[in-house]
C-alpha cells in the first residue's frame, strides 16, 4: 500500500520534529543557557509552544501514520475493502489535529520572536524593553537587556528554531491530508492475501 508507506514516513519526520521542538521549549526554561528565578522567564515560555503544540500533540498524528502500513485492509464491518480506507480517512483528522498543533506553536513563537525576550533592565526591573521587534534589525539595542547573559539571542535562537519545525510539520500534515485524500478514494485492497476470493 503506497499511501500508507509513504504515511509511515512522514509519521517517522513528525517524530523526529517533535522531539526537535520538546527540546527546544524545554532550553527555554533556561535563558541565556542558565537557570534563573520562574517570575523572569518570558510569559510565552509557559505556553508551552514546543512541548505541547509540536510535540506532544504532534505525536498522536505521528503514530498513527507510523501505523497505517500495518493497518488491516480486509476486516470493518463486514466489508474486505473498507479497513484501509477508513485507515486512511482517520489519518487526515490527525493530520489536521497536528496541524492546527504545529499552528499553535508556530503563533507563540512568533508572537515571542516580535516581542523579545523579559530581562532585567537598565533600570533594574525585569520587563520587555523592546517593541514591534525592533531589536531584530538593531543590535545596538541588545544592550537594554543587562542579564541573563545572552538572553536575547538564546531566545531568538531556540524560538525560531520552534518556528521552523513548526513549519516544516503544518507541511507534512498538509501532505498527509492530500495523501489521506488519495489513499481513501484510490486504494485497492485486491494486494492482501486475505482479501481474494
Amino acid at each position: 500500500m503506497c499511501a500508507g508507506n509513504f504515511a509511515k514516513c512522514l509519521g517517522g519526520t513528525l517524530t523526529l520534529l517533535s522531539v526537535i521542538a520538546f527540546t527546544a521549549n524545554i532550553l527555554l526554561f533556561f535563558p541565556g543557557g542558565k537557570e534563573v528565578d520562574i517570575h523572569h522567564l518570558s510569559e510565552e515560555v509557559w505556553f508551552f509552544g514546543g512541548i505541547l503544540g509540536s510535540g506532544l500533540l504532534m505525536l498522536l498524528p505521528a503514530n498513527m501514520f507510523l501505523g497505517l502500513k500495518e493497518s488491516d485492509c480486509c476486516g470493518c464491518c463486514g466489508t474486505k475493502r473498507c479497513g484501509n480506507r477508513y485507515a486512511m480517512f482517520a489519518s487526515i483528522l490527525f493530520a489536521v489535529i497536528g496541524f492546527l498543533g504545529a499552528g499553535y506553536s508556530f503563533v507563540i513563537s512568533a508572537f515571542s520572536i516580535q516581542k523579545g525576550p523579559k530581562c532585567l533592565m537598565d533600570n533594574n526591573e525585569w520587563g520587555y524593553p523592546f517593541h514591534n521587534g525592533d531589536y531584530l534589525s538593531d543590535e545596538d539595542l541588545w544592550s537594554k537587556c543587562r542579564e541573563p547573559k545572552n538572553v536575547i539571542s538564546w531566545n531568538l535562537t531556540l524560538f525560531s528554531i520552534l518556528l521552523i519545525v513548526a513549519v516544516m510539520q503544518m507541511v507534512v500534515c498538509a501532505i498527509q491530508v492530500v495523501n489521506g485524500l488519495l489513499g481513501t478514494v484510490c486504494i485497492d485492497c485486491q494486494c492482501c492475501g486475505c482479501c481474494r476470493n
